[in-house]
C-alpha cells in the first residue's frame, strides 16, 4: 500500500526524503531520467521490487508531482510515466549519488544492473576528446528474455548524450546486455568479443574515454 509516513522534521532534507526517501523511489526516478517509460519497462529495470511495490511508488511520486502519467498517441497508445519539471530537478542529485556510490563495493553476485543505470554511468564517466568529430551510436541492450531496448548515444564537444530509441543514423552499433556493457566499460580491450557493427574504432574511442575519466 502507498505510504504517507513522514519524518515530521522541518529540515529541507527531511522534507525531501518525505517525498523520495521510500525504498525504490529514487530508483524509479532513475529509470525515468532518459525519458518516458511504460510500467513494464520500469518494472524490468527493478527486478528486486515486486509489481505492487513499484505501482505504489509510482502512485506516491505522481501524487507528489514528481512524475506524471500520460497516454502516447496512436499507433502506440500505451500509458507511460515521465518526470515532471520538479522531478527532473532530481537529476543532479542522482548524478551526485552515483558518483559517491562509485566509491563503495559492489553487492555480491548475482546483482541487478538496469540499462538506465549503466547508461547513466557511461554518460557521467566518459570524457570524449573534444577534438574528435561527433559520433552517434546505436546501443541495443537485452534486458530479459527476448526483450531488447534500443538507445541512442551521441558524442560531441567532449560530452555524451543518451536518449531512448533508434537513432536516424548511426556510425556504429553494439548489441549486448547491461552487464556486458558494464564489463566493456571496465575493460575496453574486450570490444572484439561483442556484437559490433559499423565504425569499430569510433566505438572503441567512446568506451576508452571512460578509462580516461
Amino acid at each position: 500500500m502507498p505510504t504517507t509516513r513522514s519524518y515530521g522534521d522541518a529540515c529541507t532534507i527531511a522534507r525531501a526524503l518525505d517525498v523520495v526517501g521510500e525504498r525504490w523511489a529514487l530508483l524509479v526516478v532513475r529509470e525515468l531520467l532518459f525519458g518516458p517509460r511504460r510500467f513494464s519497462d520500469i518494472r524490468r529495470g527493478l527486478p528486486g521490487a515486486s509489481s505492487n511495490l513499484v505501482a505504489d511508488r509510482l502512485r506516491e511520486l505522481e501524487a507528489r508531482e514528481v512524475i506524471h502519467r500520460r497516454r502516447l498517441p496512436p499507433p502506440a497508445a500505451s500509458w507511460v510515466y515521465e518526470l515532471t519539471p520538479r522531478g527532473r530537478r532530481l537529476e543532479p542529485v542522482l548524478d551526485a549519488l552515483g558518483e559517491w556510490g562509485g566509491e563503495l563495493p559492489r553487492p555480491p553476485e548475482p546483482f541487478a544492473l538496469s540499462a538506465a543505470s549503466v547508461l547513466l554511468y557511461l554518460r557521467g564517466a566518459a570524457r570524449p576528446d573534444p577534438a574528435e568529430p561527433p559520433a552517434t551510436f546505436r546501443v541495443e541492450l537485452r534486458t530479459g528474455g527476448d526483450v531488447a531496448e534500443v538507445w541512442t548515444v551521441r558524442t560531441g564537444d567532449g560530452r555524451v548524450q543518451v536518449e531512448p530509441g533508434e537513432p536516424p543514423r548511426a556510425d556504429a552499433g553494439i548489441s549486448t546486455d547491461p552487464h556486458g556493457l558494464n564489463d566493456l566499460l571496465a575493460e575496453p580491450s574486450t570490444l572484439d568479443d561483442h556484437d559490433v557493427t559499423g565504425d569499430r574504432a569510433a566505438l572503441r574511442r567512446l568506451v576508452r574515454s571512460v578509462q580516461a575519466a
